[in-house]
């Protein structure tokens, strides 16, 4: 009986703890719902002028959020102090969707999405700022696909912002004109940071690492427009060697793992003062669609150009890479070039060229690919399956008209 005396209260104390614990899952979950139902109506009540601040803290919801008035801002208190979470969600896809101009996102984090984190579609003067994105668990393919996402816009500003984990692009700007990039960190993501279809950018100041792919700059076809005029310059490109995660059937899922920058069919890039290295396939990578394997069902629109042009690399810094490309042509051909243990130089181009644009073997001018300062340049031969690729520089000596500087008007004031 002595002992039963002992137990009892050790039973007692021990429901009591349980019993505390679920009254305090039940506050904090009433308390998230709470907070949830007052930021739903907040973004429905909102009107032009109108600033929605989100004290710290960390925030469960469990259904996705609009917001369709212009000129709202959406402020919280730090990244890492207002956290919205979204890892219980069961209505979405998206964590934010924003239709509207004038918007003003800062000083918060997303995480754990069912899909895009945050999407702005259609919308001018857009500024993202002080946001971090991301899916905790690490890379996975049911991860949300994008994390920073303007889509159709015109004026973004997207800055000191942080993305990890996306299963398509981190931060990703499409079909969009007038564009800044820059002091953000992409970490984790199959493609860190995204130009696809988009008119005048500059990428600048970032970090890209342990992506699968660092920075690219793409054109596909069958959007809304043609990309071209992209400046990628002064960023951090490094071990960007993650195995591609992406959804089957996603553009991005094309991309082998160990790219630094790649630039596919667009026209006009400039790539210059980076600092590129460790990228197991290539630190830099120009192709053409025909090099992508993605092959959509609508097939390809008869005045989409497939080719890239007017590419310009300069003045980079490079460093190791093209040691263990990913692919198995890739690999045997590296094998065959350079040796088991050789590495591929610091710029692997695909070889397509566009047969109704030469002129002497050469495209015109303004539509060459031009490299300086990397050390060597492979062209694969892409067209005839890499049987007779070249090591010749002799092409790709030359210069470019240098793009002007992207000018956002406004300026956006943060």
């Amino acid at each position: 009986m002595v002992v039963m005396r002992k137990i009892y209260p050790l039973i007692a104390f021990s429901l009591l703890l349980t019993a505390c614990g679920h009254q305090e899952n039940a506050a904090q979950n009433q308390s998230d719902a709470s907070f949830e139902s007052k930021l739903e109506q907040q973004l429905l009540d909102a009107k032009p002028g109108s600033v929605i601040d989100i004290p710290a803290g960390h925030y469960s919801l469990k259904r996705g959020l609009s917001l369709r008035t212009n000129g709202v801002t959406i402020r919280g208190a730090g990244m890492d102090k207002t956290v919205l979470s979204f890892k219980g969600q069961i209505v979405g896809p998206e964590g934010l969707l924003v239709n509207a101009d004038d918007f003003t996102i800062e000083n918060l984090a997303i995480e754990d999405t069912m899909g895009d984190a945050l999407k702005i579609n259609q919308g001018k003067n857009i500024t993202i700022h002080g946001v971090r994105i991301e899916w905790t668990g690490g890379p996975k393919s049911t991860n949300g696909a994008y994390g920073l996402y303007p889509v159709k816009t015109q004026n973004v500003l997207v800055e000191d912002s942080v993305v990890i984990g996306a299963s398509d692009a981190g931060i990703y700007v499409g079909q969009s004109n007038n564009i800044v990039v820059r002091r953000n960190r992409a970490e984790q993501n199959v493609a860190g940071i995204e130009i696809e279809n988009s008119v005048n950018a500059d990428v600048y100041d970032n970090t890209a690492t342990k992506n699968t792919g660092g920075i690219l700059v793409f054109n596909m076809p069958n959007l809304s427009q043609a990309g071209h005029a992209t400046r990628v310059f002064h960023n951090k490109v490094f071990t960007n060697n993650t195995g591609n995660f992406a959804k089957k059937g996603a553009a991005v899922a094309s991309v082998p793992a160990g790219s630094g920058v790649v630039v596919n069919s667009n026209d006009k890039v400039e790539i210059f003062d980076n600092d590129i290295a460790d990228s197991q396939t290539a630190n830099v990578i120009i192709s053409s669609y025909f090099s992508t394997n993605y092959y959509n069902t609508r097939g390809v629109a008869t005045d989409y150009n497939p080719y890239p042009k007017g590419i310009y690399v300069y003045g980079n810094r490079f460093k190791g890479g093209g040691d263990s490309p990913d692919g198995l042509k890739l690999k045997t051909l590296k094998t065959a070039m350079y040796g088991i243990s050789g590495n591929f130089p610091d710029v692997l181009w695909d070889g397509y060229t566009d047969p109704k644009n030469q002129a002497d073997g050469l495209p015109p001018p303004n539509d060459r690919i031009c490299i300086v300062d990397a050390n060597g340049v492979l062209n694969a031969d892409g067209p005839h399956d890499y049987k007779n690729p070249s090591t010749d520089t002799k092409p790709f000596q030359c210069s470019l008209p240098k793009l002007p500087p992207v000018a956002l008007n406004p300026e956006p004031k943060v």
